[in-house]
């Protein structure tokens, strides 16, 4: 009670607007330079490659998933999805993404490549009657 009726006088001394000082807001932390962007398929792709070296399949191939999400018009995210599959043994699930890195472009070195590797030639509208 004592300290409340030290406390009171002090308070009414006060001028209204005199409350604690509010900090000026801070700008939201940038982003790690390391973690990619959501549309940057460049850094998706290699983020895709490092989860693959340490092992992490699922994680390598659902960030190779999100760079043709990204940029679908990019043959390399095709190939680079379809590497993982051949990799993990899926040879035809690696096929059908070469041949969509053909689609794209037809002379795409690095799926001609994989396709050669697999064995046969890719499936082109000359070779489908």
């Amino acid at each position: 009670m004592r300290l409340l009726a030290l406390l009171l006088p002090l308070a009414l001394a006060l001028p209204a607007n005199a409350a604690t000082p509010v900090p000026e807001p801070r700008p939201a932390p940038k982003p790690a330079a390391a973690a990619a962007q959501p549309s940057d398929p460049a850094a998706l792709l290699e983020q895709s490659r490092d989860a693959q070296v340490r092992g992490e399949t699922e994680l390598a191939l659902r960030l190779a998933q999100a760079a043709i999400v990204a940029d679908p018009a990019r043959p390399a995210s095709y190939v680079a999805l379809g590497d993982l599959y051949a990799a993990a043994g899926q040879c035809e699930y690696a096929r059908s993404f070469y041949e969509a890195a053909l689609q794209i472009d037809p002379a795409d070195a690095g799926a001609k490549r994989a396709v050669a590797a697999l064995g046969a030639a890719p499936a082109t509208a000359a070779n489908n009657p």
